[in-house]
């Protein structure tokens, strides 16, 4: 990828390789200190809401500490002299399992508060004769007649007794005609216990109404799509404004792996909310973590942690995307976990590459560029002269090349990693149909299989040659996210223009927006090669340079200075100033041959007239600024085993290696300062 790009400094180099093993090239993320201080306000709020609030401790239950998110799950019927022990009966159409039945203390007691108990005894009886008649008439209006509490007149108690009736008895609805309320039965959890079990429906129902905060609710395993589909629909029909359902790979009882749909507030609905005594509680819950990865990718790791939480992959946020052939550590934030919910699962991530550490509550998520930078241990082996350079004495060579990038930097490109090196269709590729809303294509590209046998590549030439989806699907191991996430919706709307444009919807914006950004990455680094080769390290009339004040009142292009002829005759500014735009819909061009170039560039690609926004993906590309040339700071450097013939040149039987440690700023490549002190490809 970067074999014809421009070198800054002239040094000779040397030959090596790295990341022979993950352990060879350690990334740690430098941390911004005061986005990562503990906030003690959320430890609390976390604390007092603990005693009532408890996730589900086991992603596989669909039924973990009753009901998901906290809500306490009360008998179905109450026992009671005028109702009897009236466990409700199992539903005919059941896939198995049956209400529990609990003693009801609490939640009796609370209607016993509110109405008293003869009305209690009286409502009891109500909710189990209506059971009775759903269990023996099929057919049975879902109604079945109505029950009045009679008038109640202060709306507090009757928004608590609403919610007492509806927690104790799930299959009833509560409604209020002038002021008297009316109980009868609920046609929606009549209809759901069709589809899921009466257990399901039953502890679904007494989640929706809880409505705590950050909860979530899985129904059982279910291998059945064409079910699982019915249920979706059912669920986003009747409370798609207050939920969302998604499908998740859990394990189920028998350790294999299956399908399990997970619901969850919107997070709209919680701005609806009104505050207690004037008081608005936090509304989102943040849980900050450091993750340490090893041969994972970024989205990769997301996508299982995602899957084991039960939430959504767009609920983590982090700063940036690291290696994947690397030991990583990187802090993130999920949202709507519990830090000790995080903690539970970390043996299990273990098994897959990752471990978690540090971690605690915070008060907001993580934004893409939020870092200091990044450090970098690496090791570079088989070291040795370049073929043309057999003169010189190789440790010399060695010091000279890192002494010299330390004092003039290195250009500032986008590394191979970005494009998927090595990949027979690049990430780039897939970028820019996306920008040309060319879907179809950009489908076929990202299922462009590489030239091996194996599972996921042959899942990928079936989808190509068949179009099969379902099929495709089937054929994929479990770790490989999006495209389960991409197939499941073509199987589910058609690979056509729409189908696959829903496809592409179905990942996280975040997943979307990295192709496009690969693209726009490959343009700066071919402009940045024009603009070196046109003009060198001179700043030239045209140029941009970025200032360095530190007003945020002053809008991004307003930094950004034009230079001048007289700047540019006065020498007053060094090339270490001079920027480059990355292609956008808010950013100006150099006003030289460089601005031009640009021009030409895009139009190659079709993209003359493109506004950088791709509506139909919900993808906005404003653009922003990145310098020509970066330093490297703190570098550091040894040679491992030298008295083993380095110094003689001896080096055919030599096991000499080079560590090398530095700090880079945020978004910029080891690989490519590694490719300037080397002047060496990978």
């Amino acid at each position: 990828m970067l074999c014809s790009f421009t070198h800054l400094t002239d040094h000779t180099g040397f030959c090596g390789t790295i990341k022979n093993s993950p352990g060879d090239f350690v990334v740690t993320e430098i941390e911004v200190p005061e986005h990562f201080l503990r906030d003690t306000r959320a430890e609390s709020l976390q604390e007092a809401s603990q005693a009532p609030k408890k996730l589900r401790t086991d992603p596989h239950s669909p039924h973990a500490g009753g009901c998901h998110g906290g809500a306490p799950c009360p008998l179905e019927c109450d026992p009671s002299p005028a109702g009897g022990d009236c466990a409700a009966s199992p539903n005919k159409k059941e896939r198995g399992g049956e209400p529990e039945v609990k003693s009801g203390l609490e939640e009796g007691g609370r209607l016993d508060s509110l109405i008293g108990k003869p009305m209690r005894e009286l409502l009891s009886k109500f909710a189990c004769d209506l059971k009775d008649k759903w269990d023996s008439e099929n057919n049975a209006d879902s109604s079945t007649g109505e029950f009045s509490l009679g008038p109640v007149l202060d709306k507090k108690t009757r928004a608590e007794l609403h919610s007492a009736v509806r927690q104790q008895f799930p299959f009833l609805a509560t409604v209020t005609k002038d002021n008297e309320m009316i109980v009868k039965g609920n046609a929606d959890y009549k209809e759901l216990c069709q589809l899921v079990t009466e257990k399901e429906t039953s502890d679904f129902f007494k989640f929706l109404d809880a409505k705590l905060e950050n909860s979530t609710f899985s129904f059982q395993p279910d291998g059945n799509k064409e079910h699982r589909k019915v249920v979706h629909h059912f669920i986003n029909r009747k409370f798609g404004k207050l939920l969302e359902t998604k499908s998740f790979t859990v394990t189920d009882v028998n350790h294999q792996p299956n399908m399990s749909i997970t619901v969850r507030f919107r997070e709209k609905s919680w701005s609806r909310k009104r505050p207690v005594d004037g008081f608005q509680e936090k509304q989102d819950l943040y849980t900050a973590f450091t993750l340490q990865k090893e041969n994972l990718e970024t989205l990769e790791a997301i996508g299982f942690l995602a899957a084991e939480l039960g939430v959504l992959p767009s609920d983590f946020s982090y700063t940036g995307i690291k290696d994947k052939k690397a030991i990583t550590y990187q802090p993130m934030v999920v949202k709507k976990v519990t830090p000790e919910r995080l903690k539970e699962i970390g043996s299990k991530m273990e098994k897959k590459g990752m471990k978690m550490h540090n971690i605690h509550p915070v008060c907001q998520h993580l934004r893409l560029g939020q870092l200091k930078g990044n450090h970098f241990d690496i090791v570079v082996r088989d070291l040795k002269h370049h073929s043309h350079d057999s003169s010189a004495n190789l440790k010399e060579r060695i010091s000279e090349a890192v002494e010299n990038v330390e004092a003039k930097g290195f250009v500032n490109y986008y590394g191979p990693q970005r494009f998927g090196q090595g990949q027979n269709v690049q990430t780039d590729e897939i970028g820019l149909a996306l920008l040309n809303e060319k879907m179809v294509k950009a489908v076929r590209l990202f299922f462009t299989p590489e030239d091996t046998d194996d599972p996921v590549n042959n899942a990928k030439r079936y989808f190509l040659q068949t179009e099969d989806a379902k099929g495709s699907l089937a054929m994929l191991p479990e770790c490989k996210v999006r495209e389960k996430m991409l197939l499941r919706a073509l199987n589910r709307y058609g690979v056509d223009q729409e189908g696959c444009t829903k496809g592409w919807l179905s990942i996280p914006h975040a997943m979307r927006i990295f192709y496009v950004h690969a693209y726009c990455s490959k343009v700066w680094n071919e402009a940045a090669s024009y603009r070196l080769k046109m003009y060198g390290s001179k700043v030239v009339e045209g140029d941009l340079v970025f200032s360095e004040e530190n007003d945020e009142g002053v809008s991004l292009n307003d930094k950004v200075h034009v230079v001048t002829a007289p700047e540019e005759s006065a020498d007053k500014y060094s090339i270490h100033q001079v920027v480059l735009p990355m292609v956008g819909h808010s950013i100006k061009y150099p006003s030289n041959k460089v601005g031009q170039w640009y021009g030409e560039r895009l139009a190659k690609d079709e993209l003359q007239t493109c506004k950088f926004r791709v509506s139909p993906l919900q993808l906005n590309i404003p653009g922003c600024y990145r310098p020509i040339l970066k330093n490297v700071q703190n570098l550091s450097y040894f040679l491992e085993g030298c008295e083993k013939g380095i110094e003689d040149n001896d080096l055919s039987e030599s096991e000499v290696a080079l560590h090398i440690s530095f700090d880079l700023d945020p978004s910029c490549y080891a690989t490519v300062c590694l490719r300037e002190i080397m002047k060496c490809d990978f």
